[in-house]
């Protein structure tokens, strides 16, 4: 197990077909792996129907990144910034602390075409 309050969950709730681009060039820039993409659906809010009472049901994906505490802001910023959160309906992130995390590795294999 690891050191406890050595990490932090970096979680981002993104449109579909944006998630999957930020975990490669976490892995390929920043060489994280502790990444997680889940599917989910959405109300939006700030929808035509929202003003009806009936919000429009859009897929989303949920994207959590486990990162060492000491470089959770840049890989927050650098995230923010990969995914596009800064436009209108690009999504919106967050981090939070873990009691605890467990190590997490892959063995070196070559990537899938």
């Amino acid at each position: 197990m690891l050191e406890k309050n050595n990490y932090k969950l970096i979680t981002c709730i993104l449109p579909k077909g944006v998630a999957m681009g930020v975990v490669r060039d976490l892995k390929t820039e920043k060489g994280i792996i502790t990444a997680n993409v889940d599917s989910a659906r959405g109300m939006g809010k700030l929808t035509p129907l929202a003003y009806r009472g009936v919000g429009e049901q859009t897929e989303k994906e949920i994207l959590n990144v486990v990162v060492r505490a000491d470089l959770s802001d840049e890989l927050f910023e650098y995230i923010y910034h990969v995914a596009n959160i800064n436009r209108p309906h690009g999504g919106l992130i967050y981090l939070c602390k873990l009691q605890q995390a467990t190590a997490y590795s892959l063995p070196d294999l070559a990537d899938e075409e």
